[in-house]
């Protein structure tokens, strides 16, 4: 009997959330340690980073999707210099793998959501392999904004998905907000744009994936950073919107409620 197609409702396109993980919330204050300049936490961050973590995504990626990645000599255009990393969210756990791809050998570091650190005794390792949690509390923003400035310097790449909440698979591009636009503003660096495309494929059933890069999109100058944040906003999701045409293949269906009113 062949299997009908996944079809998830879906409500609001900028809260709803399909990733299926439920964790535990927790707080990231004033206190978290964003950066670990011990000797010995920066030697295991290489290993686990570069001889576990690098491997595990090229393969995970390699092998369940066959992965491409289309236009990456545009990152040439900067010559390893450090800059934010835009892309739509549609994958778990592929959303942690692939900015390690792109940016290589560049470092990536993932902005997340706290919940990213809440399971019990892998908060180090989350750290080391790029998570970068967004701070709970106005106290602890100093300390964040610190962090990303420490890690720009050492030409590392800041990776955003500013869609925020992850639905698998998903075709289009999802309206996200301006303000999370504001960080290449505030440090005038480059901005790219990746999207992950999905393509049919005769012999799986799960799509093949093609990633396009596009960009560098830069701060525009003598405006002010509302408005920057705003054209720079405007740039990326065009992008994003054009190459999402190169989706062939809706492995998941997402369809809106019907609101009935009385």
């Amino acid at each position: 009997m062949k299997k009908e197609k996944k079809i998830l409702i879906y409500e609001d396109e900028i809260h709803d959330e399909f990733s299926g993980i439920t964790r535990n919330k927790i707080a990231i204050d004033e206190h978290f340690r964003y950066i670990n300049n011990n000797i010995f936490y920066r030697f295991f961050a290489f290993i686990v980073y570069r001889l576990i973590m690098t491997p595990v995504a090229y393969i995970y990626l390699k092998l369940k999707f066959n992965y491409k990645i289309k236009n990456k000599s545009v990152l040439k255009k900067i010559k390893k210099q450090p800059y934010f990393l835009y892309g739509n969210h549609t994958q778990v756990p592929g959303d942690g793998y692939i900015p390690n791809m792109i940016t290589f050998p560049q470092k990536s570091y993932v902005i997340v959501s706290p919940e990213n650190l809440a399971l019990k005794g892998t908060r180090t390792f989350m750290k080391m392999i790029g998570a970068y949690p967004l701070p709970s509390d106005f106290h602890a923003t100093k300390n964040f904004i610190n962090g990303i400035e420490t890690r720009l310097k050492q030409k590392s790449v800041i990776t955003i998905y500013p869609e925020a909440h992850i639905w698998p698979y998903y075709t289009k591009i999802r309206p996200f907000d301006y303000r999370s636009f504001s960080y290449p503003i505030s440090f005038n660096i480059p901005t790219f744009a990746f999207t992950v495309t999905y393509q049919k494929r005769h012999w799986r059933k799960t799509p093949r994936i093609t990633i396009y890069l596009d960009g560098p999109f830069y701060p525009t100058p003598n405006v002010n950073k509302k408005d920057a944040a705003i054209i720079l906003h405007d740039g990326v999701i065009d992008a994003m919107r054009k190459r999402s045409e190169n989706s062939n293949y809706e492995y998941i269906t997402y369809q809106k409620k019907e609101i009935i009113h009385d």
